[in-house]
Order: C-alpha cells, then structure tokens, then sequence
C-alpha cells in the first residue's frame, strides 16, 4: 500500500521532467551530439522533431522518427505485458 501511495507522488513528477525532456521549445540541434542519443530514447522527441520539420520545410531525420517508433512499441509491448499479468488483480486494487 505505501508504494502505490509513493508512486501518486513520483509520477507527475517524473511526467514533468520528461515534458523538459522533449525537444519542444528548443530544437534537438542545440544538444550536443555525444548527448542526442539520450533524446532520442524519448519517444515523443521523434515525433516533434519530425512536426518541426514539416511545418518549417527542414529534411526530416528519419532514424530519430524510427528510433521513436521502436521505443514506442517497445514501451507498448512492456506495458501489454504488465497489464496482462496483473488484470485479474484489478478488481482487488480498485
């Protein structure tokens, strides 16, 4: 019980940082390179990039968009997983 209690707490935290994460208002290119493969790990920062470079007619950067995709389906499948393990347990929780 305490740590679903802790985890009300963590997680708006952690979904802030991540919004800081995501290359929104500032673009992939002002990060250094030895460091944009950590971004890249973000799925949405594909997406954005790939949104900035439409609206602003720049090449797109279609690893970072795959590598996006992987994540997403990776985190998608991880997160089927879990939900199937512990469904039956819902009802309990809830």
């Amino acid at each position: 019980m305490t740590t679903r209690c802790d985890f009300r707490y963590a997680l708006p935290f952690l979904v802030q940082i991540w919004m800081f994460l995501t290359p929104v208002i500032y673009p992939v290119t002002i990060i250094p390179e030895r460091w944009r493969w950590l971004i890249a790990l973000n799925p949405m920062a594909g997406i954005v990039d790939a949104y900035r470079s439409a609206i602003l007619g720049k090449p797109f950067a279609w690893g970072n968009l795959g590598i996006s995709l992987a994540i997403a389906t990776i985190m998608f499948l991880i997160g089927l997983a879990y939900f199937r393990k512990t469904e039956r347990y819902f009802a309990d929780i809830v």
